[in-house]
């Protein structure tokens, strides 16, 4: 491109950026998919209980993930430092970005949960309960396995999100590729770094969209 000179860029420095960031999507992914499974399953099953009092404590948690997720990120971030420095004992770089990206994302997650569980077949759900299956055994027996493959595209466009999440993280000092676009990019107008991190953040993206449609895919036909 004119006027753009790649041989400015650190590429030692854009190395290091790209592992801060899988390290960062990995750790939180892995984090979000424990907590956000489980809140997920729990959010369907308090929404089909007729007990009133299930009934309340699904519309209390319902509210609290609702009020969670429509917090800007890099407002959690802020928000969240006194319980990052608590947990991690650093409030910036890519430790102290993990746990926002962590209670960031997990909400999200448990609704896409709740919303593929939802979409299971009401008549196998009642075929095994008709043959005496208990709520743990229909949750591990028919939900989890006839939802995989929604569990799956949610994961994805979850781990799709957390790319971006720890981009803004650059704006505080999350570290990773987004940070680096930001100082550079931004800061010193440097235009090539910023594009490379962009481009690189792109490629990460299509391939965890890719590896996520082939799983669904697969998963689909067993």
């Amino acid at each position: 491109m004119k006027g753009l000179d790649f041989s400015i860029i650190n590429w030692a420095e854009i190395g290091e950026a790209s592992i801060d960031t899988l390290f960062m999507m990995g750790y939180a992914t892995f984090f979000t998919f424990l907590i956000g499974l489980p809140l997920g399953i729990l959010l369907y099953s308090l929404s089909k209980s007729n007990i009133w009092v299930l009934g309340w404590i699904y519309r209390i948690l319902s509210f609290i993930v609702n009020i969670v997720r429509s917090v800007p990120f890099i407002i959690l971030i802020v928000a969240l430092i006194p319980f990052t420095r608590f947990v991690v004992g650093v409030s910036m770089g890519v430790q102290g970005t993990i746990p926002p990206l962590v209670i960031g994302a997990a909400p999200f997650f448990a609704r896409l949960v709740e919303t593929a569980l939802r979409e299971v077949d009401r008549g196998v759900i009642e075929a095994s309960q008709a043959m005496g299956a208990s709520t743990l055994q229909v949750i591990r027996k028919v939900l989890l396995p006839e939802s995989l493959p929604g569990l799956v595209s949610a994961m994805t466009i979850t781990a799709v999100t957390l790319v971006s999440y720890t981009a803004m993280s650059g704006m505080v000092g999350g570290g990773g590729l987004g940070s680096l676009a930001i100082q550079y990019g931004y800061y010193r107008y440097q235009t090539e770094v910023m594009i490379v991190a962009v481009v690189l953040m792109v490629v990460l993206v299509q391939a965890l969209q890719m590896l996520g449609d082939r799983l669904v895919i697969y998963f689909s036909r067993k």
